[in-house]
């Protein structure tokens, strides 16, 4: 197997993680972005290990463990997707950051206001 067949595959497979984290409002998308980006890492890891001929399966064991990182992760941040939809009442992202900053802007108009 030549090595350059499965590097592309996870260089393009980066590259769309990248672009929609980039360019996604969704924060369920962005989640999924950030998730082809470690699936291109994961392969990347697995080639190189069969490539290399690695007698340890270094590369197998650390997609192993960034598989359970991923998991962790995505459940986590759809916890936390969830939790600010319910009370935002949307999951767009720049609609959010928009909300913490006009509320920093209001805390020191506030704050100036007593002092």
């Amino acid at each position: 197997m030549h090595l350059a067949y499965p590097a592309v595959l996870a260089a393009l497979l980066f590259c769309v993680g990248l672009y929609g984290v980039l360019a996604r409002r969704n924060a369920i998308l962005v989640l999924m972005s950030v998730e082809l980006m470690l699936n291109a890492v994961n392969l990347n890891l697995v080639a190189f290990d069969v490539w290399l001929r690695d007698a340890l399966h270094a590369g197998q064991a650390l997609t192993l463990f960034t598989i359970a990182i991923a998991a962790a992760e995505i459940g986590i941040g759809l916890a936390i997707v969830l939790m600010v939809h319910r009370s935002r009442g949307t999951s767009d992202v720049d609609r959010l950051r928009d909300t913490a900053e006009s509320r920093e802007d209001s805390t020191d108009e506030k704050a100036e206001a007593t002092a």
